[in-house]
């Protein structure tokens, strides 16, 4: 039976599951992204169709940290080097000289780290801009769903798939196909959890984050709420040194 009890209990199942499946696999990560941070590297995040959540649960957030910086399919038409209609193209995400394109339009240092996130693992896109990253010899931190990038082909023309790249692979714990409930007399499952379990790995890893730049005693840049009274001067003060980068 569907109904919001039978997802509550699924839903809780995988965030046990995250939570003592890959608790070392965030703090390893945590700690590669802690050391870029503090050697003044900004953190890039991309992701595409919902895996976009994941960046904007850790870019320019409350309570979050300042250097983290979302890239996003949106870019290439804001700036102009798409229209705004291929944006609703579903194939768009499939073609790997997006990646190349998307890579251009950032201020990228060699002391910056990237996390990549993708439920599938597949698309052209993603895995050739992972491979952009390699090539390059940075930190990338993926977060994926094994049990269904296991289980579909690449569509690189490479043939690999997004955790070949990772230096530190994260599980979402999501089934194939990303929904969680199977409905009675219906070949079809509901309800899907990748952005549920995507949002509690990217405030695992914002926490640990926070805890390697309080463990050597360096205040965390951290984000109050804009619309909190007398957030802007604290903001505005943070974001100035990465003004350009994020």
């Amino acid at each position: 039976m569907i109904n919001s009890n039978a997802f509550f209990k699924n839903v809780e199942k995988n965030i046990e599951k995250l939570k003592y499946t890959q608790k070392d696999n965030i703090i390893e990560a945590a700690k590669i992204l802690t050391d870029r941070l503090l050697d003044d590297g900004v953190v890039h995040i991309f992701g595409t169709g919902h895996s976009k959540c994941f960046a904007m649960e850790m870019c320019n957030r409350a309570g979050g940290l300042v250097p983290m910086h979302r890239i996003t399919l949106d870019d290439l038409a804001l700036k102009g080097i798409i229209k705004g209609v291929d944006l609703k193209d579903p194939t768009l995400e499939r073609r790997t000289d997006v990646a190349y394109k998307l890579w251009n339009l950032y201020k990228i240092q060699k002391n910056d780290a990237f996390i990549i996130v993708s439920n599938s693992g597949r698309n052209g896109s993603i895995v050739e801009f992972a491979s952009i990253v390699k090539e390059r010899k940075m930190p990338l931190i993926v977060v994926t769903s094994l049990k269904h990038t296991e289980s579909v082909d690449s569509r690189h023309p490479s043939g690999k798939k997004l955790y070949q790249y990772g230096d530190v692979v994260i599980d979402n714990c999501g089934p194939k196909g990303d929904a969680l409930i199977p409905l009675e007399g219906i070949d079809i499952k509901a309800c899907s959890v990748s952005s549920i379990t995507g949002g509690f790995i990217a405030q695992a890893l914002t926490a640990e984050i926070i805890k390697g730049y309080l463990d050597k005693n360096i205040n965390p840049p951290i984000l109050i709420s804009f619309n909190v009274d007398g957030a802007d001067e604290h903001n505005q003060k943070l974001l100035k040194k990465y003004e350009g980068r994020i």
